[in-house]
């Protein structure tokens, strides 16, 4: 294990950020790049290497967190880089953006902060960049099979990367500009810049993956047409049908959803706009929607020089601390601060939005709300809590309800959905369809890049399997793993 004592001698550290007027002047990240490493060491050796490392098991990617702790620990970080590969392909994308339930589920945890492993983890893979210890993995041989991949973001990318090392030939298609989905044009720069994309874009490339740009299955090419192209496809698409707010004054303009503010804000980071062509510049803002997309728009809207912003949420707030119903290990619904909310802005719980009133010229002027509390197990309007607050400009970030049906993709390959609307799938991850497998929030739902990736894992075990008959990737999860997350 690492250090014996490491837990008693050493108190939780977090990686520093900068300051706030000082971050919100730039689209970078918001830590200070490098404060990571110098306590890294300490940190990693409050791992007890406890005998049942239930991190193994909050995390859906069996991350063997307590090893490449150790090695953390004991600086030698290309073995600790190695230990984080043999289960992630992209550690430097979860390390910032991952919620870490391996952190909730920590033994430590139990009764004193847990170890920082999400930090570990994002210090040891930018080590390894910078020591030139990530490099390309061709395969020794090629199989003669070819697979495509529908999707970018991290379920396409990590099945793409696992299929290309099996030796397939294997090819990438993405509908947007630019390799990464949601990675590139969901989340901001300041939580993740795009270099980090970029950079493990060239290495499959360098291994043999290929890519193609600008091309949507089920508009431009047919879904049928693929399929005869390639001996197996892989569907990672996403859940991109965003939940929309059907309430009087939805068709005013500055009305949006998240989805179509966000990309805007990362395109002009791109370099494909001069200044964003929905911008929250000058203007009150309304984010609906209390997590992690809602953040980003909050984050957002404070660097382009927003007057206001609010952020409304439905439920009650979370505590503090983990209720009775969510004892550890699982993950709890805890109140958080991230990097944009420290930044300002207001946070409301507990208020359901009536409508929405505009200007003459159709423009969102005021937001009208109402609080709620939940009556005999149903969210009910409180009477006499009605009020309108400015809002000239209005983001929802109300998650989303399953994989695009507009485009034709699930009709053209004549795919069966479950009873959530998802596109179903066996425990190797086929569809109904033979040749045919789905993987990340296509078939889970939206859910996390963690197990995105996971599931990109698995799939690109069943593909191979099917291919070739067996298999030697490795396979974290099935299809109906819940881990420890509620």
């Amino acid at each position: 294990m690492a250090d014996p004592k490491g837990f008693l001698n050493h108190g939780r550290e977090v990686a520093k950020s900068r300051p706030v007027d000082v971050r919100l002047k730039d689209w970078n990240e918001v830590y200070v790049a490098g404060s990571l490493l110098p306590i890294i060491s300490k940190q990693a050796s409050r791992c007890m290497d406890c005998g049942i490392p239930f991190c193994h098991n909050g995390c859906p990617l069996g991350n063997l967190i307590p090893e490449w702790n150790d090695y953390a620990y004991r600086e030698d970080w290309a073995a600790a880089s190695e230990r984080l590969h043999a289960t992630n392909n992209f550690p430097e994308f979860t390390g910032r953006l991952c919620p870490a339930p391996c952190e909730s589920a920590c033994v430590l945890g139990i009764n004193q902060p847990a170890v920082t492993i999400k930090n570990v983890e994002v210090s040891i893979i930018d080590k390894a960049w910078d020591s030139g210890d990530v490099e390309p993995q061709a395969p020794e041989r090629l199989s003669g099979k070819t697979v495509a991949v529908i999707g970018s973001g991290p379920a396409g990318l990590a099945a793409a990367q696992q299929l290309t090392r099996a030796g397939h030939t294997v090819a990438v298609y993405e509908r947007a500009d630019r390799v990464g989905g949601l990675l590139r044009y969901g989340i901001p720069e300041f939580k993740m810049e795009k270099r980090h994309i970029n950079r493990r874009i060239e290495q499959m490339r360098a291994e043999g993956t290929r890519f193609r740009t600008g091309i949507e299955i089920g508009r431009d090419l047919k879904a049928t047409d693929l399929k005869k192209r390639y001996d197996a496809v892989v569907i990672a698409a996403g859940a991109t049908t965003a939940r929309d707010l059907p309430v009087p004054g939805r068709e005013l303009k500055g009305v949006h959803q998240a989805m179509e503010y966000l990309p805007l804000a990362n395109k002009v980071q791109e370099g494909d706009f001069v200044a964003p062509p929905i911008t929250a510049e000058g203007k009150h803002v309304v984010v609906i929607g209390g997590g992690d997309t809602g953040a980003d728009c909050v984050g957002t809207a404070h660097r382009q020089g927003a007057a206001s912003v609010t952020q409304l949420e439905i439920m009650p707030q979370p505590g503090e601390d983990r209720a009775p119903h969510q004892p550890w290990p699982t993950f709890p619904m805890l109140y958080k601060v991230t990097s944009a909310h420290e930044e300002g802005g207001e946070r409301v719980y507990s208020v359901s939005t009536t409508h929405f009133e505009g200007d003459e010229d159709g423009n969102v002027q005021w937001l009208h709300l109402s609080e709620v509390e939940f009556v005999d197990g149903k969210l009910t309007s409180k009477p006499g809590t009605e009020r309108k607050i400015p809002a000239q400009l209005v983001t929802l970030a109300m998650g989303f309800t399953g994989t695009d049906r507009e485009n034709g993709l699930v009709e053209q390959f004549g795919l069966e959905l479950d009873e959530r609307g998802n596109v179903a799938r066996d425990a190797d991850f086929q569809t109904n369809v033979p040749g045919v497998y789905v993987a990340g929030d296509a078939g889970r739902g939206q859910s996390l890049i963690v197990w995105a990736i996971a599931e990109g894992r698995s799939a690109a075990r069943g593909v191979d399997r099917f291919l070739t008959g067996a298999s030697e990737l490795p396979a974290p999860i099935r299809p109906t793993d819940r881990s420890l997350m509620v």
